[in-house]
């Protein structure tokens, strides 16, 4: 097989991906994305909520914090500019007993530290004055939060992409990665790249990938199931309980069309499965009655299912981002652990990686 020389190779057309690539292709580089599937943001990019995230849960100075709100503030201008479908519609994060007061103020306060933009203290009665039918003791209204079509910002970046001279190869899979003196070998099923930089956003397989040549993060899974809400939506915006182990625990979002859907839960899992197993149905609807009393589970319609691309365990603290530059191999820049906030922090985290790159 031939060596064809490229300038930078992207792999993974999913949103960051596509992100990565649209910047380094303004800012001057040849950019070829390879994308193992028949079609852009199948993976983690078309399983998620769709929501503009504000930035209030991650710690302190972490990648996750920074690039989340820095990821909003250019996600909304972004969008407004190419007229892609979105609605800022803000949330309510809300407690639904004494015992969670506590936790409600520590959020707020790990929200201001981040600059996340105002969440107003609301009392339970003035949560049901925004929610009729959600039942709190107290809540934090975060008026920054939206909801985006997820897919029409993906074709937007690839549009923006192919004007600036780069191209994305769908069904082409890497099958590994080889370092030389000039670069770093781009091997696919059909033929070999070196390219000068290699961009690994491949989300779900990135930590799979970058261990064909070098040491990498053990990778982890979290399934989630998303239920959808037949008929009219009973909320106004967009309601989140208290953050469980592994996710934002079981929360409601609307889509563009003012649809609600539940989810997702936290199923730790071997391998990517995005099987719907229906059988916990109790378990779920448990989850959402205790801030949504009101529940009529016959309305509750399965609906999919994504898989967080995890760095860390049950049991283990939430990893942050790692956007790092591999130490022993020249021009390889590796992306793990890229899950929720990562739609909203995407374009932040594609000048993140242009930055990083600079000089290269």
């Amino acid at each position: 097989m031939s060596t064809e020389r490229v300038d930078t190779v992207v792999i993974g057309a999913g949103v960051v991906g596509l992100a990565v690539a649209r910047a380094l292709a303004l800012a001057g580089r040849d950019v070829l994305v390879l994308e193992r599937h028949d079609a852009i943001g199948t993976e983690t990019s078309a399983r998620n909520s769709e929501v503009i995230h504000a930035g209030i849960y991650y710690p302190t100075g972490s990648l996750r914090a920074r690039l989340c709100v820095r990821g909003k503030e250019l996600l909304y201008e972004y969008l407004a500019t190419r007229g892609v479908p979105h609605r800022r519609c803000g949330k309510v994060l809300v407690a639904v007993d004494d015992a969670q007061r506590s936790e409600l103020e520590k959020y707020r306060q790990q929200a201001a530290i981040n600059g996340a933009g105002d969440l107003r203290p609301l009392t339970g009665a003035e949560v049901k004055a925004m929610e009729p039918q959600v039942v709190a003791v107290a809540g934090l209204l975060s008026a920054s939060t939206g909801i985006i079509d997820s897919h029409a910002y993906m074709l937007a970046l690839q549009g923006d992409l192919e004007a600036a001279g780069g191209m994305v190869a769908l069904n082409t899979p890497v099958e590994k990665l080889a370092p030389q003196a000039d670069g770093v070998d781009v091997v696919a099923e059909s033929m070999t790249l070196r390219a000068r930089t290699v961009i690994n956003c491949a989300g779900l397989s990135a930590p799979a990938l970058a261990s064909t040549c070098m040491m990498a993060p053990t990778p982890y899974y979290a399934r989630g199931r998303y239920y959808t809400y037949s008929g009219r939506s009973p909320f106004n915006r967009l309601v989140y309980p208290m953050p469980e182990p592994g996710g934002l625990g079981v929360h409601v979002t609307l889509d563009l069309a003012g649809q609600a859907r539940f989810g997702p839960d936290v199923a730790w899992i071997d391998g990517v499965d995005y099987h719907f197993d229906d059988s916990a149905r109790d378990v779920f609807a448990g989850a959402i009655r205790k801030y949504f009393p009101g529940l009529d589970t016959s309305r509750l319609q399965p609906g999919y299912t994504g898989v967080r691309p995890k760095i860390t365990g049950p049991g283990e603290p939430a990893a942050d981002f790692r956007i790092e530059a591999a130490v022993d191999v020249h021009g390889l820049v590796n992306l793990f652990g890229i899950e929720s906030p990562g739609l909203t922090s995407s374009l932040a985290i594609a000048e993140h990686v242009v930055e990083l790159v600079a000089g290269w």
